[in-house]
Formats: C-alpha cells, structure tokens, sequence
C-alpha cells in the first residue's frame, strides 16, 4: 500500500496532473452519485408491524409510497419501449435483477448471511412478475432484512469499540481481503463476526500507522460508527425504491437510470454550466465519499489537489470549523456539507487513491461559481530548436465540448462555442507561424455532440463525422456540408482514458480520415446517448442511441485506440466503460462514404519507432512509465497485511522507492536531490502556493512531457512529408532525388 501520495516534482507537474485529474463528462455520462446502502443508508423491513426490534434499537419499517407502484409501472413501460435494447422482462431478467440489487445493498458480501440469501432465493425468478404489476412488497422485505443486519453489524462495531482497542494483537500475520464482491456469504454469526473484527482492526491500524494514539483512534472510530448508524435510521422509502429500480435498470445498461426527486436536483446541477461550490462529482463507494471526476476549472480542479477515486472522510466550514467524519455518511448529506456560498471555504480531509488513511491529508478549497469561461478553449505554443531550426507548433486545450444554446435560441449570432472559440485561436496561431497544431483532448469528458461535429469540420473540406443510431432505426448521418477548412497542416490530437463521449468523436473521426495523429492511450468507450424523461415523480435517464464512427465502428467500450501510445496512470481496469458492469457491447454497423487521406498511414510506423526511440532515454518518460507500472503493480493487490511490522515495513520501502525515482528525475534534469519526502512536499506546496499567488503565471508547456513529445512527433511528421514531397516523378518517368 502506498505510503503517501505520488506527487510530481515541477518540471513534470503539468504533465501527471494533466492524466490525473478528472473531466466534465458527456452529458449523458452519468453525473450523479451511485446509491449505496453502505454510504447512502438503508432501511427496515416490510412486516406485519410498524417497527422491528434488534440487538437493542428499534428500526420504523419502509413500505411503498402511494405514489411508487404508478412510478414504477412507468419506468417499466419506457425501458421495454424506448431503451436501445430490447429486452424483455422474464425469469431470466428477474435473475440478474436480483443478483443486482443484492450486490448494490451488499458489494463486500459483508452484511447478509448465508442464510439470509437463502431464504430471499424465493424472489429470484418472481421479481418480473411483480415489476408487471407494481408489487413493490418483495423489493421492500429485501431492503428491511438489509437494514437489520446493517445496524446489527453497526451495533457490533460499537460494543467492540466499547471493550477497548489495547486488545487487537497486531503482531498476528493476519490479512484482510481488499475486494469481496466474488466471495461466499458468512455461513455463521462466528463467521461474520470474525469479518469484521478484521474490518475494525484494519481502520485501526491505517490510524495507528498515522500516529493517532489509540485513546484518540477509538474516540474518532466511535464517533464514525454512531455517526453512520444515526445516518442508517435516517434512511426513507425513497432510498428503498430508488435502488430497486435501479436494479432493474441496470440490467439494460450501467447509464440507465431512475433519478428520485432529490436526485434529480443534484444531476440538474452537476449538468449546469453555473454552479456554487468545489466542482467535484462524488459517490458512495462502501463507506467511503468517493470522487468520480472534477468539473473542468472548478475550485478541486484548479487546486491541484484532488483526483479521482480519492476518498473524503471529513469536512470542515471556514478556515477552523471543526472536522466533522463523514465516513459512512449518506452521500446527499456529504454533498450538503461540501456546498456553500461563493467566496467561502472548505477544508476536506482526503485519503488519496493511491493509500490507505495513514496518508490521509487537510486540503482547504475556496467555493467558486464555476463559469463556462473557465472550460474555454485555450491556446499555447510549443518552440524547439533542432538542428538550428526553429519549430512552432500550436496547442489548444479543449475541456469541454460547449456551446451557449440559450444565446443562439435568442438570435445571437457571435454566441459562445467550442467551434468559434477554436476557430480564433487557430487564427491566431497562424499569424504566430505555427507549423503544426496539437489539439489536447485529455480529461475531455465530452459535451454537445453538435460541437464535436462542427469542430471535425474544421479540419475537413467535407463529409460525414459521425453516425447515430437509435434502436431500431436507420442510423443519422451527421456531417460537415461546406469546404471550409480552418487547419490543413499537420495536426496531432493527444487523449487519455478520461477523454469520452464528444471526444471520442472527434477523435474516431480524424483517425477514420487519417486527417491527424492521434497520440496517447486508449479513451474512455462511452459511445451511448441517454435522453432524460420526466416522471410524475423524478427523472428516467435512458439510453436510446449509439455513437458510431464513419467507419461503422462503434466507440462503446472500446474507445478510440491511439497510433502512438503513451503510458497510462488510470487503471483501464477501474475507470473507463469497460470497467462498468453490462456495458453495451462494441459493435459495427456500416460505414459511410467518405474521404480518406493516404498520406499518413505509411508513415505512423516510422513515426512510433522515433518516438519509442527518443522516449527511452526521457527522464520525464522513464518517470511516468514507472509510475504507470507501480500504480498497475498495485491494483494487482487482493489483501492487505493487517500486521503492523509488515505494513510499517510495506510503508519505508513505499517511501524509498518514491524518494529514489523523485532522485532519479531530479538527478537527470540537474536539479538539487532530496533527503526526504516531506522535502519534496515542501517544494510542492511552496510551488502551488506560488502559482496561486500568481494568476498571471502560466506553465510552459514544454514542461508538460506528453505535449512537448506530441510536437517532436508533429516535427518528425513535418520532416518525413518534406522528404516525400521532395521525391516526385518526372516527366521522363525518373525520380528526382
């Protein structure tokens, strides 16, 4: 386990901060938070009495709003009508319905027993039936059986706290399985208990290895765990129904789903170009507050701070508010917290993704209102002298995929979009005699498909961009009708496993044309459309389409694959489409006419092979490569040790391993070493301290490693096409050399 956070030093900041930072997502990627009981709270059961009694506390049973039947014989009728797929709803659904919502109340198989399971094995193959006819009794005896054996568990936890923490022997060669979601349920009571002594011991532990003392470890546990129960009884029917229904939902696909009222307002404001807080979309993962990606120039995001799947267990108001733990919070609660007025500030105590909570840190974040200026399009220029010769190759950033429809509905003819704002910066880069142009696609979650449209036809003279196909349908053609063309030069298009959606369309298409180079890893696979529909009560975000590329291949799941790769941080396996339970498959349809260049194809081999070349002796390269292979190194990992010698062991070569490949970097480029890493955190900071003093300061863009390779590729590109343009036949048949 990771002892600390890996942070870059200066010279490479821009380039790991660039992979690992999260983008706006296309807007039909899901936006809002999963529902866990684990983090969302649960609820009781459907009895024969108003309350259910155990382990000392008395639980109010759940049952069905009046208004749920109707809203679920709704939903049931849009999704056998409208969604892409069409599937029917029999034995065979109601199987995987079940098995889905076990896994959604239960992931850790943690809370229900052997018996449990067999007992509610009755409902596997009638839940259809019930669907039909908006019997909702079976989906509320399954959550209420849940929501006992949560607070029981919760209750556990408790009197365990209660009996003192100088009993854990952590010198046992004891483990704990960091993923459960494959493993048998508990047999016994013993067995489940035994379960979580281990869970207990391990939270103890990763404190313990922060140098809490265990008076203040017990105190902050305590607190945790009674927190979470009071959160638990908390929870309505609403909880209950939104996450069976989403059960059946998700038997369709992972972007398909049912949006309570309560919900649908925190989609409404995550899809929003103007929102007051940190910009960060968060979800409950077991008992954890997780981030799922941040808003492109929000607070998180210009903070540098925060990445994906870090983990927050407490947030504080202003400078000194008091920490309050929210771990095992309900998620609308955390996200409450978070909010706040423009100007104000909150702190958030972070576990990193990359450790446990002896690395956790207190980062304070000043609430903004995230403007769409701040997702602007933006240009650098990157300059190299090789060989006496000056290159000039132009860089725009694009975020976001964005367009002001209010003011083009209005009438406004000079409104606000990614196409214009490309358009003039590429302007503007011509009269700065660029050579070639880089369009940065990295952290581009997507955005109006409309955009990615009309910014491909900015590099073609004409012709189809991408095809949309809804079930059962003809596919749309979308295209490009006029020859104008803003770039014909050599152009180079950088993406990363975050780009998706809009992004990926771009991207298929320029590949699809052999119109540029696409350079860096494989994209996210999002190529679904999802169409929101107002319910009586909340929202059903459906899938309805496809994307596919001109070339008949879809963009789902498999993404867009680079001509020349660069190493990735994320892991493939934990974020992108494919990692998403029931994907739509990736499929091809037929392709459209449409003009392809010939010019690039023969030249990408040799183009890959200088670029593995030069690569191999970068210190920024052989630095992320070796970050990329440690963070896969360890997403291998099934357990974790729960014995402190070994985990404190784990923890200093952790750190020396750090220390020495920070040393490493530092050594090729000339700079100072470090004797430690609290050094190298020092630097750090005082340099983001900087920065932030300094709106005026932009880093250069030589300093991000991916940007300037993706230029020494565009020269080599310039400099191979100069070489065939000066091969050309004669009159007489002969070649000029």
């Amino acid at each position: 386990m990771a002892a600390r956070q890996s942070r870059p030093t200066s010279r490479l900041s821009a380039c790991v901060r660039g992979l690992a930072i999260a983008a706006l997502v296309f807007s039909s990627l899901s936006a809002v938070s999963e529902t866990r009981p684990e983090t969302a709270a649960a609820t009781a059961s459907a009895t024969n009495t108003n309350q259910v009694a155990f382990s000392g506390t008395s639980v109010e049973v759940l049952t069905p709003m009046d208004v749920h039947p109707g809203t679920s014989l709704t939903i049931v009728d849009q999704l056998r009508n409208y969604h892409f797929l069409q599937k029917p709803l029999d034995d065979s659904a109601s199987s995987a319905m079940f098995d889905k919502y076990l896994d959604a109340l239960d992931p850790a198989r943690a809370y229900f027993l052997a018996a449990d399971i067999q007992a509610l094995e009755k409902y596997r193959y009638g839940l259809d039936d019930a669907l039909k006819h908006g019997d909702l009794d079976p989906a509320f005896e399954i959550f209420n059986r849940f929501q006992a054996r949560l607070v029981d568990r919760l209750e556990y936890l408790l009197a365990r706290l209660g009996d003192g923490l100088e009993r854990m022997d952590f010198t046992l060669d004891d483990s704990m399985e960091i993923e459960r979601k494959d493993a048998p349920w508990p047999a016994s009571r013993k067995e489940i208990d035994e379960l979580w002594d281990k869970r207990l011991k391990g939270a103890v532990l990763a404190m313990k290895l922060n140098d809490k003392p265990l008076g203040e470890i017990q105190e902050l546990l305590t607190k945790r765990y009674t927190n979470r129960l009071k959160q638990a009884l908390k929870t309505n029917s609403e909880d209950a129904f939104q996450l069976y229904v989403n059960a059946y939902a998700a038997t369709y696909d992972p972007h398909t789903q049912y949006l309570s009222p309560r919900t649908s307002e925190n989609f409404n404001i995550n899809m929003s170009l103007q929102l007051e807080g940190i910009g960060a979309v968060l979800r409950t993962e077991d008992d954890y507050t997780e981030v799922v990606r941040l808003v492109t120039g929000g607070p998180a995001d210009k903070s540098g701070q925060v990445k994906p799947s870090d983990r927050i267990i407490s947030v504080g108001q202003g400078e000194s508010g008091k920490l309050i733990d929210v771990v095992g919070w309900r998620l609308d609660d955390v996200v409450e917290l978070i909010r706040g007025p423009k100007d104000s500030v909150v702190r958030l105590e972070i576990v990193p993704s990359d450790g446990d909570e002896s690395t956790r840190k207190t980062i304070s974040i000043v609430r903004s209102t995230i403007e769409l200026e701040d997702q602007s399009a933006q240009k650098r220029l990157l300059t190299f002298e090789e060989g006496g010769v000056t290159h000039r190759i132009g860089v725009i950033e694009v975020p976001t995929f964005y367009a002001d429809f209010q003011a083009a509905q209005q009438g406004i003819t000079d409104f606000k979009s990614t196409t214009r704002d490309v358009k003039k910066l590429i302007e503007e880069l011509k009269a700065e005699g660029i050579e070639g142009l880089v369009i940065d696609l990295r952290n581009n979650g997507g955005g109006s498909l409309q955009e990615a449209d009309q910014l491909t036809g900015l590099f073609i003279r004409s012709g189809p961009t991408v095809q949309v196909k809804q079930a059962r349908r003809r596919p749309n053609v979308f295209a490009d009708t006029d020859d104008e063309i803003a770039w014909e030069g050599p152009l180079g298009v950088v993406v990363n496993r975050l780009s998706a959606s809009a992004s990926e369309i771009f991207a298929g298409a320029i590949q699809d044309y052999q119109r540029g180079i696409i350079i860096g890893s494989q994209t996210f696979g999002k190529g679904t459309v999802q169409t929101l529909i107002p319910l009586k009560r909340g929202q059903l975000k459906i899938t309805q389409a496809k994307f596919y590329r001109v070339s008949g291949q879809s963009t789902q799941h498999q993404g867009v694959l680079p001509d020349i790769t660069i190493p990735e941080l994320f892991d493939v396996d934990r974020v992108g489409e494919s990692a998403l339970d029931d994907a739509l498959p990736w499929d091809v349809i037929n392709p459209v006419v449409y003009p392809r260049s010939t010019q690039l194809e023969p030249l990408i081999e040799r183009l890959r092979l200088q670029h593995m070349e030069r690569v191999a002796t970068n210190p920024d390269f052989q630095y992320l490569t070796a970050l990329a292979d440690k963070s896969h190194e360890a997403s291998t990992r099934t357990t974790v040790s729960l014995n402190e010698n070994v985990r404190r062991k784990e923890k200093a070569e952790d750190d020396a391993w750090r220390l020495g490949l920070e040393n490493d970097l530092r050594r090729a480029k000339g700079e100072p070493l470090l004797t430690s890493l609290d050094e190298l955190d020092a630097i750090l900071d005082a340099e983001e301290d900087e920065a932030v003093g300094d709106d005026d300061t932009e880093p250069s863009p030589q300093d991000d490693a991916v940007l300037a390779e993706s230029g020494h590729i565009l020269v080599d590109f310039i400099r191979m096409s100069h070489q065939i343009a000066a091969v050309e036949p004669a009159n007489d048949n002969r070649v000029v050399q």
